[in-house]
């Protein structure tokens, strides 16, 4: 019975190469559906796990339950008052007020009100330059505390973190990015070394592991290549390099939120502050994820009124960022399978009107074969085959053409696609269902013919 199974199944499915291969044109215009269907169907589920990688590694930089305090600089238009000589009592026009800036008292006074806080991490960038060996580099100088480490998800590849007595002492010491290393050390290890930065000599003590960063990420998410960067401890930064909270021109006093130069009863500039926040990033780590919202909530209100009412601050959490632009895929991957499915179904349909037009043109044929002794159930299978091998086709071919658009899209628009091949079978499956549940109805409507009114047929 088997043997006799395989021989039925053997010369239907001959039976059918030869139809498609008489009818070629026919064959493949009839495909396309499902060739772009197919396509489109491995397209959409590499454009998926890409996302779904981009979003697991964007979640691994900006780190997990974090919350960034970011700084406004003042960057109002000069104005101009004059004061009459008279005495008037006006006086400069009514300024804003006065704010500290975002500083180093913040960051304690929140770790201390605030029971949710698990740990802080503030930031102050600089860009200036190395200088080892007679060459010069343009660097991003940081000062971080080791809290930075935990919080940006970094890991040191070599060496040691900070120590307590470093730290308190603001001793000379840094930790470099791996491209910092191979810039200044070519094929030799950093650690114990010292470098200038700026007008500063820093021992080496440590190397972090590199960590990839796209542009993409950089850009979306406001990181920098963490692997050119030079880090040392926070205070060493404040004691040797720059505190903006110390003015050196004692000539300038403050009224409100701007300098105020000049005197007597000339007339008076007032010129924007510029950056006079002592820190240009903070960074705090929850302890669970739905606490986030309600400790950004009462950081905002400490540091508004820790700042005289001036909202001269941004809060953003990163992971509510990282699930709306989730959420904006999601929909896009949607948009996409419905696309895939409406393919399919056309093509599906194409089908079924191709096999339908064929048994009209091969009605005579029926009907021999019927009256030579074929079953119904071996008319039924004969265009089933057809259909079936029609689909396997298109399948084929838009297995090709979706590998092939899946890398194109990655360089042509930078939008990261990860083949499986997962999605490469259930194409497959996908296009040998249609092709079997659009075929059923032309091949029932075949098998229903009476062999002697079949035979009659013109």
């Amino acid at each position: 019975m088997d043997a006799i199974f395989l021989e039925k199944v053997r010369s239907n499915f001959g039976e059918a190469l030869r139809v498609i291969a008489i009818n070629k044109v026919r064959t493949f215009l009839t495909a396309l559906g499902i060739i772009f269907g197919v396509a489109a169907v491995i397209t959409m589920l590499a454009i998926g796990n890409g996302a779904e990688k981009e979003i697991l590694s964007q979640l691994e930089l900006v780190g997990v339950n974090n919350i960034v305090v970011t700084p406004i600089p003042d960057k109002e238009e000069d104005q101009n008052t004059e004061q009459s000589d008279s005495g008037s009592g006006e006086g400069v026009a009514e300024a804003r007020r006065f704010s500290k800036g975002l500083d180093m008292l913040d960051v304690a006074s929140l770790e201390e009100n605030i029971p949710t806080i698990k740990r802080t991490s503030p930031e102050i960038i600089q860009e200036t330059h190395v200088i080892n060996k007679g060459k010069q580099y343009s660097v991003k100088l940081i000062g971080i505390s080791n809290a930075y480490f935990e919080t940006a998800n970094i890991h040191l590849g070599r060496g040691k973190m900070f120590t307590e007595a470093q730290i308190t002492h603001a001793m000379p010491v840094c930790i470099i990015g791996e491209k910092v290393e191979k810039k200044l050390f070519t094929g030799e290890s950093a650690l114990g070394k010292r470098i200038k930065v700026k007008d500063v000599w820093l021992q080496v003590v440590g190397v972090i592991e590199e960590k990839l960063i796209s542009e993409k990420a950089q850009e979306d998410l406001g990181i920098r290549d963490l692997n050119q960067d030079i880090y040392i401890p926070i205070k060493t930064f404040l004691v040797r390099y720059q505190d903006r909270k110390i003015l050196h021109d004692k000539r300038m006093d403050f009224s409100g939120g701007f300098i105020v130069m000049g005197g007597g009863s000339g007339p008076k500039k007032r010129i924007p502050r510029g950056n006079y926040h002592q820190i240009d990033k903070l960074t705090i780590q929850v302890n669970n994820s739905n606490e986030l919202k309600a400790t950004a909530e009462v950081v905002s209100r400490m540091l508004k009124r820790r700042h005289n009412d001036v909202l001269d601050f941004e809060i953003s959490i990163p992971i509510n960022l990282l699930k709306q632009q989730q959420k904006t895929k999601q929909i896009f991957n949607i948009v996409l399978s419905i696309i895939a499915g409406i393919s399919l179904l056309i093509g599906g349909i194409g089908i079924m009107n191709i096999m339908l037009a064929s048994v009209l043109e091969r009605t005579k044929e029926i009907g021999i074969i019927r009256a030579l002794g074929a079953t119904r159930e071996d008319v039924i299978w004969q265009f089933l085959s057809e259909s079936i091998l029609i689909s396997l086709g298109g399948g084929i071919i838009g297995v090709v053409l979706g590998i092939v658009a899946s890398y194109a899209l990655e360089k042509l628009t930078n939008i990261e696609t990860i083949l499986s091949m997962g999605s490469i079978l259930l194409s497959f499956f996908v296009a040998t269902l249609v092709g079997l549940a659009f075929g059923v109805f032309p091949a029932r409507s075949a098998a229903r013919k009476r062999p002697i009114e079949a035979i009659r047929q013109e």
